[in-house]
């Protein structure tokens, strides 16, 4: 299988290039990813456990589904297919657009555009991404992430720290 070919941005997320994802990560280049927040309708979160197979924060908890754009895809089509990929759910549209983070260490050099949507389960978890899955209240995710912050990937961290003070969140 080929390697992954990333379009490599500036500060402003503007492509300037193209490079294999492994580069990018070794030269700590930045780029695009997504990661999407999968509620159900008791309000409670799908987090998966990062397989531990994964080349970059293997075995830590992360958002029900995540992933780098592939070069030349938009944001939107990347959710859509991260969700249909990671956790086997199929969307009718684009999930809810929450906000953007810029690339920063804690993104891991990523811009990523943050998405919530809707879904009961179960799901089909690919399993050389993802080790498990599980529903937590949002409560118990704060409550976890204050005590354990390493277990949780970087990125989730600020994600779930900004959707603390998103309004407009579930």
């Amino acid at each position: 299988m080929p390697e992954e070919i990333f379009d490599v941005v500036n500060e402003r997320d503007e492509v300037i290039g193209r490079k294999p994802r492994s580069e990018v990560h070794r030269l700590g280049l930045k780029h695009r990813a997504v990661h999407v927040l999968v509620f159900n309708q008791r309000g409670e979160v799908f987090l998966q456990k990062r397989s531990m197979k994964k080349d970059r924060q293997p075995g830590l908890w992360d958002s029900s589904a995540s992933g780098h754009l592939d070069s030349g895809e938009d944001y939107d089509h990347c959710a859509i297919r991260e969700l249909q990929e990671e956790i086997g759910l199929k969307l009718p549209g684009v999930p809810e657009r929450l906000f953007k983070l810029a690339a920063t260490p804690e993104t891991d050099q990523e811009h990523v555009w943050v998405y919530q949507c809707r879904a009961e389960g179960p799901f089909e978890l690919n399993q050389d991404e993802i080790d498990k899955g599980s529903w937590f209240t949002p409560n118990e995710v704060t409550r976890w992430m204050e005590q354990n912050p390493e277990q949780f990937a970087s990125a989730l961290v600020v994600i779930w720290k900004r959707l603390g003070t998103a309004s407009n969140a579930q």
